[in-house]
């Protein structure tokens, strides 16, 4: 199955599941799906969901449900990045973001439903409790404390501050490439794949975490916010990789990330290299 079929299963399945909340408010179930409903790049349940069908393709059914409870942690992540309290963004996948379509309250608490819906759909998927175990300690572990919140923390905090390579590096491997890191070991839990796959995979997520925040980056200096969906030419204040090595830097950056990816692939087989490498080509323009 193609990256594009596997992306077009799971947009069909996310519209069947997603919850209605039997209650007399005006717009909550709507507001919970919006941000899902408007798409998205859907990059980590691709992610997740390719190692199931290059390892272990009758698994596909069952790794939806956790394919979209990490979208759903994802979702909630960038709708608390664009309050008015952190980024104040108004535009999100091309959408208007929930707080000016609503209100700030409204934002926070789909946010926080998202965030814990992500866990009951993990609790309930098919697979064995123990395997569902392991999924909700890895997503825990890089959604949390361990990953994306530190360095959403970090990177609030040190607006406006110079920050070192290295120091934005640690900052983006929390914030950004744990989640896709995760995205890669979940599927790999899914499939029991054995332990040193599911590290080089994990390794290998890292690297492609810091590229897809490079060139992230490298689309906010160059496209303008219609292009890209989102606000842009917005991180003046942020510790960015073009901030702190010029746009050229940047891009001889991202060079260097697609050659480190490659080394890691070799550790893959053959399948899931191949498939792993054709993502990396889509989204990267190799």
């Amino acid at each position: 199955m193609s990256s594009k079929a596997l992306v077009e299963k799971f947009e069909r399945f996310l519209k069947t599941k997603l919850p209605v909340v039997e209650s007399f408010h005006p717009h909550f179930n709507h507001a919970f799906g919006e941000m899902l409903d408007v798409g998205g790049k859907r990059f980590r349940p691709l992610l997740l969901l390719s190692v199931v069908e290059s390892t272990s393709p009758l698994l596909i059914e069952n790794a939806l449900h956790v394919a979209l409870g990490l979208e759903m942690m994802h979702t909630y992540s960038l709708i608390h990045d664009d309050l008015p309290c952190m980024d104040n963004a108004p535009l999100r996948r091309g959408h208007p973001t929930l707080h000016v379509s609503y209100d700030e309250t409204t934002a926070v608490l789909i946010g926080d439903a998202l965030n814990t819906h992500a866990f009951y759909l993990l609790s309930k998927a098919p697979l064995s409790a123990e395997i569902k175990i392991k999924l909700v300690s890895i997503l825990s572990g890089d959604a949390g404390i361990y990953g994306m919140v530190l360095g959403q923390a970090i990177d609030c905090f040190f607006e406006d501050k110079h920050l070192t390579i290295d120091e934005l590096t640690f900052l983006h491997l929390h914030k950004t490439a744990k989640l896709i890191a995760a995205s890669l070991l979940m599927g790999a839990v899914i499939c029991e794949l054995a332990p040193e796959t599911q590290e080089a995979l994990y390794q290998f997520g890292l690297k492609l975490g810091l590229l897809f925040q490079v060139q992230d980056d490298i689309i906010d200096a160059t496209l303008s916010s219609e292009e890209a969906g989102k606000p842009t030419q917005n991180d003046g204040h942020k510790n960015s990789f073009v901030n702190l090595l010029g746009l050229e830097g940047a891009r001889e950056a991202k060079q260097k990330l697609l050659g480190e990816l490659d080394t890691e692939l070799e550790k893959l087989d053959a399948a899931l290299s191949h498939r792993l490498k054709s993502i990396v080509n889509d989204y990267f323009k190799v």
